[in-house]
């Protein structure tokens, strides 16, 4: 399998698939684009992925664009490894937050990209209306745990990845997150999948491959 990311690793999407391509212990190479330069706008990746977008999956001959939709396919292929909720109902609920955090947010993603999780933190107040954002995921986020869950579904699964990836562009920029989500935040992405993204230099950008 190969995966493609953008070549500064900053990508929250990105960093999904490659946490669902480790948790399900497949051997995948990445494969680097220079977004900046519009690799993925040009062959040979507009040949490849259907959407023009990182991540993509290339399995054999298959491929696959979305990292939701990657997630889905890993959990679909792994046999005993499970990405998602195994209730029917809580497992369309997962999906449905990863949904929400994909297209929502455009507000706190303008004043708070995931360059201030990956590179450097922002310290620039929010403005009203990414404020507004973050008051919204705050307070749904907290209602989804206020019964004493660790996690969103109960067990750890790859929308609780997805949503502290949010939470974390307040976190990491000093921003008034209540303690329960600082934890949960924490929590969710001690794993040694989360860490090895983490742990990339980028300082040092990868060479992007164009083949």
């Amino acid at each position: 399998m190969k995966l493609y990311v953008d070549h500064q690793c900053t990508s929250p999407f990105a960093m999904s698939a490659f946490v669902a391509l480790r948790e399900c212990q497949v051997d995948f190479e990445m494969h680097y684009l220079d977004l900046s330069q519009g690799d993925h706008q040009r062959p040979p990746f507009t040949e490849i992925s259907l959407t023009h977008r990182v991540p993509t999956l290339v399995d054999g001959v298959f491929t696959l664009a979305e990292s939701s939709a990657i997630a889905e396919y890993m959990n679909d292929l792994s046999v005993g490894i499970k990405l998602f909720p195994v209730d029917i109902k809580a497992r369309a609920q997962a999906r449905q937050i990863q949904a929400w955090l994909r297209t929502d947010f455009f507000n706190l993603r303008g004043d708070r990209p995931t360059e201030t999780i990956f590179i450097e933190a922002i310290k620039e107040p929010l403005c009203a209306l990414a404020i507004a954002d973050a008051q919204r995921l705050v307070e749904t986020l907290s209602q989804s745990l206020q019964d004493g869950r660790k996690f969103l579904f109960g067990d750890w699964c790859i929308a609780d990845v997805d949503a502290a990836g949010m939470l974390n562009r307040l976190i990491y920029s000093g921003d008034p997150v209540p303690d329960e989500l600082k934890n949960y935040a924490l929590r969710a992405w001690d794993r040694d999948s989360v860490r090895e993204w983490l742990d990339i230099d980028r300082q040092e950008c990868k060479e992007p491959i164009r083949d």
